[in-house]
């Protein structure tokens, strides 16, 4: 199509790799991944085993450096500029500017090895379309559209002058779900799913963003929470809920409305995660967005509260670690952590209680669980949709390599070429944009 960023399907043949293959093995040295002209995985092992590779595949050396699965970022919003963001400006931009400055951010990501990403709240599935016709370039999206909230809690940015700021933050196809009670909430689900949403998101607890809650409040309660995962249960062969949940009280809501996720999850108790192991429910820590600072003009509450919460997520996520508790990766890239560095969250995640090789298995097996992908990607298998991402180095020893963007050499997404930093394909390193 004339304009369109996608590129065609070439065979490929992928040697002399570090095979990670994302399912938790072994790694395996002196590996290949074979991709055939459909975009499809057709072999992930040794070299000494690997069958004859077809005629018209190009076959890349990629020089003993990490293959491993396309990444995944279950915790993002790509409406949101990440860093210090001005909400005053953001509401002056016209809608168009921000739609060109969320199709960059998408593009930035998939360049940095996510291809894969969860935004949960304030993308429309315009830009799941464009990307999935080429029009723009981005990871294979999943989408919540919105989040389903109470009057006054973290879904609700109305702010003490009156003004609503969310609808200036959020793409033009995207609305507010302000909800209260069990009918309100169910409605708003209904709309939700309408929209396109692939998974429900839903404030069980306030926040340290939004103006006049915290993350000890409760947001929803257990019936009104049910009510929701009822409506997303009963569509499409059952769709996800997830929870944005920080404090207790509020977790506990979510757990016992039987959501798949509980998102941040700072002051999980011994018993949640107990709750959590025994129900197979994820745990989406956004460590880069909790460890992070956050900028001085998000005012002196917001910051109090962060200082707080932070000191939670340092005990209670290691505990939940040892628990067994499942764990997905996830940033909340956009909220404070900037988009193209969502990696750095697998050295917060080593750093905080997991192994290299469980922070690689969160970021691609488990998460593509979580975001029911599981049966085309995730893992380098036979079969699978070809998301590969080519490391510098090995990630088992320092998995600090991969949050920095340079050294994520190739990028494969579906089986076409998103990224060639190293030049593999055109025998030159490229400059990274």
């Amino acid at each position: 199509m004339t304009g369109s960023v996608r590129a065609a399907h070439t065979a490929l043949a992928l040697t002399n790799g570090l095979l990670i293959d994302g399912t938790g093995a072994e790694p395996i040295r002196a590996a290949s991944v074979q991709v055939d002209s459909e975009g499809a995985i057709t072999y992930a092992g040794p070299d000494s085993l690997a069958p004859e590779v077809a005629s018209g595949t190009t076959t890349v050396n990629v020089g003993g450096n990490a293959i491993l699965p396309g990444f995944f970022d279950c915790h993002v919003h790509f409406c949101l500029p990440g860093g210090a963001a001005d909400i005053g400006l953001t509401m002056a931009l016209p809608a168009s500017l921000k739609v060109f400055q969320i199709a960059e951010r998408m593009r930035t990501t998939l360049e940095a090895g996510v291809t894969s990403a969860r935004d949960l709240m304030g993308v429309d599935v315009g830009f799941r379309m464009a990307i999935d016709a080429g029009v723009i370039a981005g990871p294979r999206l999943v989408l919540s559209v919105g989040i389903v909230s109470s009057t006054g809690g973290h879904g609700d940015m109305t702010q003490l002058s009156g003004i609503n700021v969310l609808p200036y933050l959020q793409s033009p196809g995207c609305f507010p779900a302000v909800a209260d009670g069990e009918d309100q909430v169910r409605a708003m689900t209904r709309r939700i799913l309408q929209a396109g949403a692939d998974v429900v998101k839903i404030a069980a607890t306030g926040g340290v963003l939004t103006p006049t809650d915290r993350p000890d409040d409760v947001g929803m309660s257990v019936a009104e929470i049910r009510a929701v995962v009822e409506e997303a249960r009963s569509r499409r062969g059952g769709v996800h809920v997830a929870a944005h949940a920080q404090g207790r009280r509020g977790i506990q809501n979510a757990l016992d409305g039987g959501v798949d996720s509980i998102e941040h999850g700072y002051d999980l108790t011994t018993e949640q995660r107990a709750q959590m192991v025994d129900e197979g429910t994820f745990l989406v820590p956004t460590l880069s967005e909790v460890m992070g600072s956050l900028d001085p003009s998000a005012g002196p509450v917001a910051l109090a509260k962060k200082a707080l919460w932070q000191g939670k997520a340092r005990t209670n996520f290691p505990a939940a670690v040892a628990a067994g508790v499942k764990i997905a990766a996830g940033t909340d890239a956009g909220a404070a952590p900037e988009h193209g560095h969502n990696l750095r969250e697998l050295g917060l995640l080593v750093d905080n209680g997991l192994t290299s090789m469980q922070a690689i298995v969160a970021a691609t097996r488990h998460s593509a669980e979580l975001c029911q992908l599981d049966h085309l990607v995730g893992t380098l298998e036979a079969g699978k949709r070809a998301d590969i991402v080519v490391s510098d180095g090995n990630p088992l020893s320092n998995i600090q390599l991969l949050g920095d963007p340079a050294n994520i050499l190739l990028v494969i997404k579906d089986g076409v070429v998103a990224k060639d930093r190293a030049g593999f394909l055109t025998d030159r390193p490229v400059s990274p944009r």
